[in-house]
């Protein structure tokens, strides 16, 4: 039954790792849509640069077991998207405005995605409590 504990405890800290990192990519992603339209505050002055999220595993001591985090949240070095609208404020000399490296169509899938791996981790924590659940209705008879 310990071993059965440590397991079950072992996947939950898994599984709560991997909705804390979803949770923080969710978050980049959300910063990279509002942006995508921004330009800078300054004429010919770079506007928002897109983030990319990035994840590590690390080794927790306390479940003796590899779980995901949220690694640095790195710059996307793409060009930027570039205008010509000469009445922009944000416009250079020679009338052209860079946009932020922004695709929202690709932040809503990368969005998606990572609802998706929240559902699954949450998914795994409702399970093992069932099983938990099972096991204690179990011992009681």
């Amino acid at each position: 039954m310990a071993n059965d504990a440590n397991d079950f405890a072992r996947s939950m800290g898994i599984a709560t790792s991997g909705l804390r990192a979803q949770a923080g990519r969710m978050r980049v992603i959300s910063e990279n849509i509002a942006n995508a339209d921004s330009t800078s505050s300054v004429a010919g002055g770079d506007p928002y640069r897109r983030k990319v999220p990035t994840f590590s595993s690390a080794l927790d001591r306390a479940l003796d077991a590899q779980v995901v985090t949220l690694g640095k949240i790195r710059p996307d070095r793409s060009d930027f998207h570039v205008k010509y609208e000469p009445n922009n404020p944000a416009a250079d000399a020679t009338g052209n405005v860079k946009y932020p490296n922004v695709n929202p169509l690709v932040e809503m899938t990368d969005m998606r995605e990572a609802q998706r791996s929240y559902e699954a981790n949450l998914n795994i924590i409702g399970a093992t409590r069932r099983m938990i659940q099972r096991t204690l209705d179990i011992l009681k008879t």
